[in-house]
């Protein structure tokens, strides 16, 4: 009786340790590869403004199989490239990561500084030092790319790819098995020795096969018969820019592989170039292996020709209507290649954006709603007071990402207040209708700004790096440098709303228009994936979107 007992004790506790063990083990499952696609200056509506001309394998997969968050907003103002990308990749903001824009005004130099560049580095691929000595040394905090390099103890891979240096360098974060950017001067992708010292096979094997000359060989036409884009404005709007050497912008654009030959950046405005970077990023699949064993990897990807075409083109144009359609098939195909080499379900997407953009300023005029230009002689205007309230001349020394700075070096010289510069430059600015708010970044908490906009100036200001007085403009008010196509950097909605949405494993089917923020998306796949939260992290996980 008593070894009957025992029997059936050994059984059962065999059985618990096997469940256990199982317990153990799910805990433990990650996806074999993360894709992080960032479509630039991708608004929300774009998913349901071009819904029914997309087919239903590329936007519509993501759509219909994962998970879309309706209500996801940018925390902090400049919403430019740069900063959504760290955000995302960070779960942080300019306050704390340390990237203040594309460029800002070193405060103690005066000089401009970009965001990655690094003239430590040297450039891999090209001899074009300007284009290729950028690095992530100006990143303070850790991305997700990094945690999971540190989480892996640096087996598991990450890439980044972009045709923008910014877009690929930023998410790859600091410890990346590489990051790859578009040479203008040559139409190749290249790196820096950050990374290494010289390119790896599989982009040299890329680059030969010379993807963007075929690319644009015949042309940009329309996907679809013109007079089926009636989601957007007539072709010829007053309010397109123009590519290349086309005397209007008016499809077809015929001349634009000699226009690529004369300069290589004209690939970057048309549908092309995302074409071309989600085949690069195939590439990198295939040359690094990604997803090809049980130690999670990632890709970042972003498609950048959305911006530019934005820029050029203005949201109405049927230019930016026709890059969506064309990205969606590029993404249904993207998607069907990752299932043959990763395997359906053995990969996790997220697809989101670093930006959104503005309506073109003639579009609006035509439909009577109220938008100008915003700060045009600002500069001028305001050193010419400064002059004649404190004797000094160019105080100012630079307006960028709607913020002043002002010249420490003549501050110092000429033993002036910073703060009394900066009390009555607030107050000339706020006597002007045309501005609607101006304050000195060290003043923001005290202000009558109301919320979010207060607490997004809070979150984007960098102390170090950050100018001394943040401009806010009234709605659908453009830089100046805007007459045509459109432009990007303020907390209203057209530029802070984004599409968010998750699809593959580890996530369910679903939608919500609950409330969230680009600070949680790296948290969310840190979650996902059972690694540390980024160094910087101030979001939360959307449970919603990973079940717990």
């Amino acid at each position: 009786m008593l070894r009957k007992i025992s029997i059936a004790s050994a059984v059962i506790l065999s059985i618990s340790a096997i469940s256990a063990q199982k317990i153990k083990n799910s805990r433990l499952e990650r996806p074999k590869l993360v894709v992080g696609l960032v479509v630039d200056q991708m608004r929300w509506d774009y998913l349901y403004r071009y819904y029914n001309k997309y087919g239903n394998v590329g936007f519509k997969r993501l759509l219909n199989t994962g998970y879309s968050l309706n209500n996801v907003h940018i925390p902090y103002v400049p919403t430019v490239t740069a900063l959504g990308h760290t955000c995302i990749y960070t779960g942080s903001v300019p306050a704390i990561h340390g990237i203040a824009g594309n460029d800002w005004t070193d405060k103690e130099t005066g000089k401009n500084v970009y965001c990655t560049t690094d003239e430590s580095v040297k450039p891999v691929g090209t001899t074009n030092v300007k284009v290729g000595s950028h690095s992530p040394k100006n990143l303070w905090s850790t991305t997700i790319s990094d945690e999971l390099r540190m989480a892996t103890n640096f087996q598991g891979k990450v890439i980044g790819v972009s045709l923008k240096d910014r877009a690929s360098i930023l998410p790859a974060g600091h410890t990346p098995n590489g990051a790859f950017w578009f040479d203008d001067s040559t139409g190749d992708f290249i790196t820096s020795s950050w990374y290494m010292n010289d390119l790896p096979q599989w982009v040299k094997a890329f680059n030969a096969r010379k993807m963007p000359e075929k690319l644009v060989a015949n042309g940009w036409n329309t996907l679809l018969p013109i007079d089926q884009y009636t989601e957007s404005s007539p072709d010829n709007s007053a309010w397109e820019g123009l590519l290349g050497s086309a005397k209007t912008p008016v499809f077809p654009y015929s001349n634009l592989a000699a226009d690529y030959k004369d300069r290589k950046d004209n690939i970057r405005y048309t549908p092309f170039g995302n074409t071309l970077t989600l085949k690069l990023a195939e590439a990198a699949v295939e040359g690094e292996k990604l997803g090809s064993d049980d130690i999670v990897d990632m890709l970042a990807v972003n498609l950048a020709s959305t911006d530019y075409a934005g820029h050029k083109f203005g949201p109405n144009s049927i230019e930016v209507e026709d890059v969506y359609l064309r990205l969606d098939q590029d993404l249904a195909q993207f998607f069907n290649y990752l299932d043959s080499k990763v395997g359906k379900g053995q990969y996790t997407v997220f697809l989101s954006a670093d930006h959104g953009g503005a309506h073109s300023v003639g579009f609006l005029q035509e439909h009577k709603i109220t938008t100008g230009f915003f700060g045009d002689g600002m500069e001028k205007n305001m050193n010419e007071k400064l002059k004649e309230k404190f004797g000094v001349d160019k105080l100012i020394n630079a307006i960028d990402n709607y913020q002043i700075y002002f010249d420490r070096k003549l501050l110092k010289e000429h033993k002036l207040d910073l703060d009394e510069v900066k009390d009555f430059t607030v107050e000339e600015i706020e006597n002007d209708p045309n501005d609607l708010y101006a304050v000195s970044v060290t003043k923001v908490q005290q202000s009558t700004i109301p919320e979010p906009i207060k607490q997004r100036i809070i979150n984007g200001i960098n102390r170090q790096r950050s100018g001394d007085i943040q401009l806010i403009s009234h709605d659908s008010m453009l830089p100046p440098y805007s007459k045509t196509g459109t432009t990007h950097s303020v907390w209203n909605s057209y530029d802070a709303h984004i599409p968010l949405i998750f699809m593959g494993w580890g996530i369910q089917h679903g939608e919500s228009n609950q409330a969230y923020f680009m600070t949680d998306i790296a948290p969310t796949v840190s979650s996902l994936l059972k690694i540390q939260f980024p160094s910087g992290n101030i979001g939360n996980p959307i449970t919603e979107v990973i079940g717990k």
